[in-house]
């Protein structure tokens, strides 16, 4: 199987249950979304100045361009939780590992919050 195939696979199973440029409804977070969270941790730390013992992505939702974008919603501790928006660039056939980009942070957020886009 040609590497890289699985993720292509991913893609076009997603691109059919997601419309392009549309938001997915709220889905559970995975070890994947878990991953990425993990990837712009000290990009949040350093934007709210605060450090996160815990940090447990509990729900995403994803938004296919160019590229994809997540919002999620993170458990930190308590009854606090945190939004973030991430931009995951598309990853090149030769690059290593995916590129992700921290765009914002929503903090104060409950257990209730939906997750809705936004910018910061």
């Amino acid at each position: 199987m040609c590497p890289g195939f699985r993720r292509y696979q991913d893609f076009m199973t997603m691109f059919h249950k997601v419309k392009p440029g549309g938001w997915s409804e709220t889905k559970d977070a995975t070890e994947e979304t878990q991953n990425i969270c993990d990837q712009v941790k000290v990009q949040v730390e350093q934007k709210t100045g605060k450090s996160y013992v815990e940090y447990k992505a509990v729900e995403y939702r994803n938004q296919i361009v160019n590229g994809e974008n997540f919002l999620f919603k993170v458990f930190v501790g308590g009854k606090d939780y945190i939004h973030l928006s991430v931009f995951q660039h598309l990853k090149l056939r030769d690059e290593v590992q995916q590129q992700e980009v921290l765009v914002g942070v929503e903090q104060d957020k409950t257990k209730e919050d939906p997750l809705v886009p936004f910018t910061n």
